[in-house]
């Protein structure tokens, strides 16, 4: 199982590797499909991803990623309450074969997942994006390996017993302090690298600290979800990981949170 885990997760960092350093297009595509997987899994937790409901979602998401690539924020509101009409167009005319937390589900979907993602790609368009998008991963992956290693070693007290009884105070902590270390070393190598460039290691580790506060929420709030449903992992995409919610859960929270802290500090 550890070398099933280590392998997928390798592969992974390849293709993360190879998809953002490309960026443009790839990254869009490879985002857009990843976001229309995981709203997948989501929806298969009410049984209603190859059905009306769930399509609509999915022809929500390919138009919102459409309007980010042309650079028309200004249509998103107006997709937003097309897309929540025709929810309830489907739910009217359709009663009572769907129920009200379908529709919220769909909904939520959208935002949870498409919204949420696609600021991985909006990071990577910014001015110092080819440096800043990184963050998003060492806030979150990064995050959670030093959160786990300083929980199995010193961790004591329950973070949140009920939910994820494995994690400790101790760990979230450590992530945090992680997060901001590894943040600010990679400012200062990025820095040297690239001569010309200027990285503020003390800006980088803000936003790594605040950014792996915000990776742990999401990362609970996916655990969260799971159990309302009595599911274990929302996929299998992923050997050794489960689905694409299951190991992009921290991922969702972090990008948007970085983005607007990017754009507020640099």
């Amino acid at each position: 199982m550890f070398k099933t885990r280590l392998l997928s997760g390798i592969l992974l960092v390849i293709i993360a590797l190879a998809t953002i350093i490309t960026g443009g297009d790839i990254l869009f595509a490879t985002l857009l499909i990843i976001s229309l997987i995981g709203m997948t899994e989501l929806y298969k937790i009410l049984d209603v991803n190859r059905q009306l409901l769930g399509f609509a979602g999915y022809a929500a998401c390919v138009l919102y990623y459409a309007l980010i690539r042309m650079g028309r924020a200004d249509g998103i509101t107006f997709l937003t309450i097309a897309f929540l009409m025709v929810l309830m167009l489907i739910y009217v005319f359709s009663y009572p074969k769907y129920r009200s937390e379908h529709i919220m589900l769909i909904f939520f979907g959208l935002f949870y997942v498409a919204f949420m993602l696609s600021y991985v790609y909006q990071i990577r368009m910014l001015e110092q994006g080819a440096f800043l998008v990184w963050l998003v991963f060492l806030c979150s992956w990064g995050s959670d390996t030093c959160a786990y290693c300083v929980g199995m070693l010193i961790g004591k007290h329950k973070m949140a017993p009920k939910l994820s009884p494995k994690k400790s105070i101790e760990g979230a902590v450590g992530g945090v302090v992680g997060a901001a270390l590894l943040s600010a070393l990679y400012a200062v190598i990025m820095g040297a690298v690239f001569s010309g460039t200027e990285l503020s290691a003390v800006q980088y580790a803000l936003i790594g600290a605040v950014g792996s506060v915000i990776s742990q929420v999401g990362d609970l709030a996916a655990s969260a979800i799971k159990r309302n449903h009595d599911v274990k992992d929302y996929g299998k995409l992923i050997p050794g990981h489960g689905g694409i919610l299951d190991r992009f859960d921290s991922v969702i929270f972090t990008a948007p949170i970085i983005y607007y802290m990017a754009m507020i500090l640099m």
